[in-house]
Formats: C-alpha cells, structure tokens, sequence
C-alpha cells in the first residue's frame, strides 16, 4: 500500500476513527520522517485510541509501554529469569564447567523482553505506544533517547541489539509535568482537543449508527456543556461520551429528557464531587432545556 494523506483519511474513516486534516497530516509526517509521534492533550480525548488505529490500519501488532512514577529501564527494556537461571543452575552444579554455565545462563534463551526491546526484535513493523509518558522522571527520558534516536539498545551479556525494523512509535502525555526539548526534538508533535460538537456528533454516528440523529446531537451538545463547567474536575472524555450514547440506546431512549440524564448521569461523572458540581451548576432539568435549543 502507498502511503498518502488519502489513504490515510480513508482507513481512519473506516476504523471509526473521525478527525480533522491537521492530524492525517501530522501522522502523515511522522510516518513519511520515520519518527515518533508525541500526542498531548486532556485525558480522554483520543491519544491511545489513535496509536490502537494505527495498529489496526496497517494490520500490525500494539506494544505498549504504560508508563507510570518510579518505572526504570529493566520494567521497559529487558530483564533476565532469574527463577529459570537458578533452576538451570541446580541442575548443572555437578555437569557443566562453570565457564559454559555462564554463557548459556546469559544466552536469549533465558532473557524476558519488555515492550522497549520486544518492540525492536519484531520480525514485522510494529506499533509501540509509550503511554502517559509524562508521569516518568527525566532519567527515564534521558534513557529513552538512545532508543528513539539509534533504535538500538545495550544489553552487556549479548552487545548491542539493533531493531530489526523501525516501529511506528507514538508517545502520549497528559501534560502532568513539562516533557523535555531533548526529547520533543526527536518526536513529531501533535495536540489533541476534544472535539467541538459536530465533530463528536460524527463520531457518535460513526460508532453507534442505531442511536439516530437527533440523541445523537443531544448527547454531543449536552457533552460539551458539562465540559465546559469549571467545577467539573474530571470531564467526560470521548469514550465515556460513547459509553453514555450506548447506555441511551440500551435503555431504548430516543431523547435526552430530564430523567433519562438522572438515570444515566454516573456513566460520564465519576466522582461525587462531580455529580454535586453539575447538580449546583447545571442541573438535569437545564441540560434538558440546554440540549433542545436550536442555538448554544
């Protein structure tokens, strides 16, 4: 297949996956240069689900790297099994010289690959996703350099371990903590918003066509309203939108009415702290009233 813009638009199209131009082209860009792709954004508003399209598009297997405070180089790169290497070694103590121990002790057999270095050894180009990068510290992110400039890792019992092929690579951030230049130099950059209404009516149709227009465009607008509430801490991301969409069509409503958003409203709000904001702000009645109107 050739890579295009074209081809791209059309296989997101296809997986469900409803965006804008700027994206097609930034991915474009990022797999045309063969770098990584840095995604930052909201929680919820698509990063992981465009590294999971991707694997999908080009029919490839998803590798990924959560990332997560306190996560080291043996957790993502590579560690030894110890259980198995102290197993061969009681059953060698009185065969094998020491000298031959050592070597077949340290040989691939016995080494556990993690995403990194698993990522790399692929017969096939894969997609290794290194989610939530930003909750690492900046040893993680110095270590990740070499990786993602050579693709390429040191393992001192077997040397160096070059990638059989280039992985298609997308870092997402949720912008906990300000990432590197070092690191955004060696990436293509992307930020992600959540869609504005017509978009994530788009999407709604795309996903649950049975839903139907018209609850379609309420559960959007209504979305977007709880949103933009300040006091809403934790707002919905595009698959509790989906979520809610699905729960609706479930429960066979065919509008967004006062008691169809009480019935349902935990699906989107989390939290209580939540549910209270949105009963002092919005209320289910307003968002029913909000939700009809022709205008926002």
């Amino acid at each position: 297949m050739e890579l295009t813009t074209a081809f791209l638009r059309k296989a997101f199209q296809e997986t469900g996956y409803i965006t804008d131009d700027e994206v097609i082209v930034t991915v474009y860009l990022a797999l045309k240069l063969g770098k990584p792709l840095l995604i930052e954004g909201a929680p919820g508003v698509g990063k992981t689900e465009l590294a999971k399209v991707l694997a999908s598009v080009f029919n490839t297997d998803l590798i990924r790297l959560q990332c997560y405070e306190g996560l080291d180089e043996n957790k993502a790169l590579y560690e030894w099994n110890y259980q198995r290497q102290l197993l061969k070694i009681q059953i060698s103590k009185e065969t094998a010289c020491s000298e031959d121990l050592e070597h077949d002790l340290f040989s691939r057999e016995y080494l556990l690959e993690r995403p990194l270095l698993k990522a790399i050894q692929a017969e096939k180009k894969v997609v290794l996703l290194i989610d939530e990068v930003d909750k690492t510290d900046e040893e993680f992110e110095a270590f990740l350099f070499e990786v993602l400039s050579d693709f390429q890792v040191s393992v001192p019992e077997l040397g160096t371990l070059r990638a059989r092929q280039i992985p298609m690579v997308v870092l997402t951030s949720n912008n906990e903590r300000e990432l590197s230049d070092g690191l955004k130099r060696r990436c293509v950059y992307l930020y992600l918003d959540y869609p504005n209404v017509t978009r994530e009516i788009d999407i709604i149709r795309a996903r649950i066509p049975e839903l139907g227009e018209k609850l379609s465009t309420e559960v959007a607008r209504a979305v977007s309203l709880i949103r933009a509430q300040q006091d809403i801490r934790k707002k919905p991301s595009i698959a509790e939108t989906l979520d809610w969409a699905r729960s609706l069509a479930a429960l066979e409503k065919d509008r967004l009415s006062k008691s169809a958003i009480e019935q349902t409203l935990n699906i989107i709000l989390k939290t209580k702290s939540d549910l209270d904001a949105f009963n002092i702000t919005i209320g289910a009645a307003r968002l029913e009233e909000y939700v009809r109107a022709e205008k926002a």
